[in-house]
This record gives structure tokens, C-alpha cells and sequence, in this order.
């Protein structure tokens, strides 16, 4: 059994250092945008980024898309959905105690 003992170089590389042409090729392999297709990659503890995979002849690279990651704090999210105030609960209550005193 004969194997191929020439591999494909593997870069990690920035979207931004990323030659024009190779630029141009990863458009046109994602033509509606990377979103279903980046992979997170973890680094150091806590540490990570995002790239795509691109192929060429001799080389596979992985190229890091930058992403940018929402910094409102999870509390502020939770009060914008979650008002502290639940309208119509007094009524609720008011009903259920009154359907309780018909005895």
C-alpha cells in the first residue's frame, strides 16, 4: 500500500493578514457569510477564537474571523426581559381569593 507522505502545510492566520486572492476565495466558498460555519477554538484557560476552515492545493488554513461578543452583563439582559413587576398579578391573586371565600 503506497501513502502519501506529503502533507498540507497548516496556518492559523487573521482574516485581515490573509492575502487579497485568498480573501476572494473564501467569499466565494462562503457566499452568505461564516455564522454556520465557525468553529471555536480554545486557547489558553479562558482564552478562544473563531475561525473557518479554508483548503487550497497545498495548504490548510484556519483563519480567524473576528467576532464581536456582546458585552451587556447577563443581569441587564434578565431585567430588560424580566420586570420586577409582574402586571396583573394583583388581580390574580385578588381573583383566586375570592373564588376560595364562597363557602
Amino acid at each position: 500500500m503506497a501513502t502519501d507522505t506529503k502533507s498540507k502545510r497548516r496556518l492559523v492566520v487573521s482574516y485581515h493578514n490573509l492575502p487579497i486572492e485568498l480573501q476572494e476565495e473564501l467569499k466565494k466558498k462562503y457566499p452568505n457569510g461564516y455564522t454556520d460555519s465557525m468553529i471555536r477554538i480554545d486557547k489558553a484557560p479562558g482564552d478562544f477564537f473563531y475561525a473557518v476552515v479554508l483548503e487550497t492545493e497545498d495548504t490548510s488554513y484556519l483563519v480567524k474571523i473576528d467576532v464581536k461578543v456582546d458585552g451587556q452583563l447577563e443581569e441587564e439582559e434578565d431585567k430588560e426581559y424580566f420586570d420586577d413587576e409582574i402586571k396583573g398579578a394583583d388581580e390574580i391573586i385578588d381573583d383566586s381569593a375570592d373564588e376560595g371565600d364562597d363557602d
